[in-house]
């Protein structure tokens, strides 16, 4: 059977909203949810980037039986992991076991701020792989001094540990990721139906596979299509552009040639239940055991109430 779970989407709401949601979305049905985690939104319509910790303390206090995960942090560019092991320690201490690491090598719209270059796809990979080395060190309470290709770690220890540490799931998105997810991670996120990115994970690793749907619920497709394409073109942008432009008014350009068609072969759009049924079993059927569902647009509200109603209960 396949797990449902929802997205809260950090970059179109504040942190209240987002607490609000968590707990709308536990209140629905929903067993688990994903938080982004952004330094900016990726266009300005979207308007929201919170800091992912502050706003996870108020979740766990907010809510008792949800499970919650980053999808996902990047912790190599704009936060140490030492500095990033200590904020998932606390947090995954507030929510008492129902905290997961979601983590990947990152976009330059996030991690440019602090001034560092922009690493190419293979040192990412390469720091990934040695930050949650680091932090798997730091999560076991001892004193952890680490100098390595990338990172220095000096006589650290963390005092303040959850009773077992979070599982770290590692974000797949083509075969070299997905490999190093098999390699290092507890489980695979992922944002494409792909079978093949489940294979390659699930060859030598029993974890579980995470894969996220868009969604825009609304009272008409025609209504639906026009804000998935006003709130979240970036869906349609191809290739590395995701990865590399650095600023929310560069990807804006990007998508002005992103037409509200491109958009809606994404994301399934309107009110009939079979759309988002179908899109979810196309996860399904690549092999995704869990699947999380973006709602685009401000309107949560009318989405929980769809989903409880209409989909959730044939899962």
């Amino acid at each position: 059977m396949t797990n449902i779970g929802y997205t809260l989407s950090s970059e179109e709401r504040g942190p209240n909203t987002l607490v609000e949601n968590a707990v709308r979305a536990q209140e629905a049905g929903f067993g688990y949810a994903l938080i982004s985690d952004h330094f900016h939104p990726w266009t300005s319509t979207q308007g929201n980037a919170p800091f992912v910790w502050s706003a996870l303390g108020a979740i766990a206090e907010a809510t008792d039986a949800l499970d919650v995960g980053t999808g996902v942090t990047c912790p190599t560019v704009r936060m140490h992991p030492a500095v990033t092991a200590h904020a998932v320690a606390t947090t995954a201490a507030m929510f008492d076991g129902r905290f997961f690491f979601g983590v990947g090598t990152g976009e330059n719209l996030n991690e440019h701020v602090t001034g560092e270059r922009w690493p190419p796809f293979d040192v990412r990979l390469e720091m990934l792989i040695e930050a949650v080395e680091i932090m798997r060190k730091l999560w076991t309470g001892e004193n952890v001094t680490h100098r390595g290709d990338h990172y220095t770690v000096e006589n650290a220890r963390l005092f303040t540990l959850p009773e077992e540490p979070p599982p770290i799931y590692v974000s797949g998105t083509g075969p070299k990721s997905t490999r190093a997810a098999r390699d290092i991670g507890d489980g695979l996120v992922s944002t494409a139906p792909k079978e093949s990115l489940v294979e390659t994970f699930t060859e030598t690793n029993d974890g579980p596979c995470y894969g996220q749907m868009t969604v825009c619920y609304a009272e008409s497709e025609s209504e639906a299509r026009k804000i998935a394409h006003e709130w979240w073109p970036n869906v349609a942008l191809t290739g590395e552009l995701g990865q590399l432009l650095p600023t929310p008014k560069q990807f804006e350009q990007a998508v002005e040639m992103v037409s509200e068609d491109d958009v809606a072969e994404l994301v399934a759009c309107g009110p009939d239940p079979d759309d988002h049924i179908e899109m979810i079993e196309t996860y399904a059927d690549a092999g995704f055991d869990h699947v999380y569902v973006h709602q685009v647009g401000p309107d949560q509200e009318r989405f929980f109430d769809f989903y409880e109603n209409e989909i959730l209960p044939s899962y």
